[in-house]
């Protein structure tokens, strides 16, 4: 299935300048849902892994999904003040300013291996504070996985060491 038609461009969102790649085509059709879990779970055959780890929000609609074809367990990473219990915080820059993620303590055992599945690489500032968060808690990173990845803003080059796949490259 050519997931490319359902992936819509939405110009000057969410400020001017930007083309936004809207996935709601993409999740409003089952065929092209289906599709996109079922080729993450491809990218991911042969990786040894534990868990799932996706951010807020988009990172659940994928990861959810794709730890339960795979029969895994699934770890949501959030923006603040979301997790009722004992969490580990990351900052990292943003273009304009910082954010900050978040996740339970004990939600990765040390020794587990984990795989990161989100919606999209941009400039790998967040995947880079989900794999810190990560190995602050002793887990490792198997693979990370996206949906769409934007090869001109090079957020690979923030995940150096890591292995990443993309099933769409714009």
């Amino acid at each position: 299935m050519n997931l490319y038609s359902l992936i819509r461009d939405v110009k000057d969102f969410p400020t001017e300048g930007i083309l936004f790649k809207d996935i709601t085509p993409l999740l409003q059709d089952r065929e092209g849902l289906r599709a996109s879990i079922d080729q993450i779970a491809e990218k991911l055959e042969g990786v040894e892994f534990d868990l799932v780890v996706g951010p807020e929000s988009r990172g659940f609609i994928f990861g959810v999904p794709t730890a339960y074809k795979l029969g895994k367990g699934f770890v949501p990473v959030r923006k603040p003040g979301k997790l009722p219990y004992e969490h580990i915080s990351e900052t990292y820059a943003l273009e304009y300013g910082t954010s900050t993620i978040e996740m339970h303590i004990d939600a990765i055992k040390p020794g587990q291996k984990v795989v990161i599945v989100d919606d999209l690489l941009a400039t790998g500032g967040t995947t880079r504070a989900m794999v810190n968060l990560i190995e602050k808690v002793g887990g490792e990173v198997a693979k990370i996985v996206f949906v769409i990845e934007l090869d001109s803003l090079n957020g690979r080059s923030v995940l150096e060491g890591y292995e990443v796949e993309s099933l769409l490259h714009y």
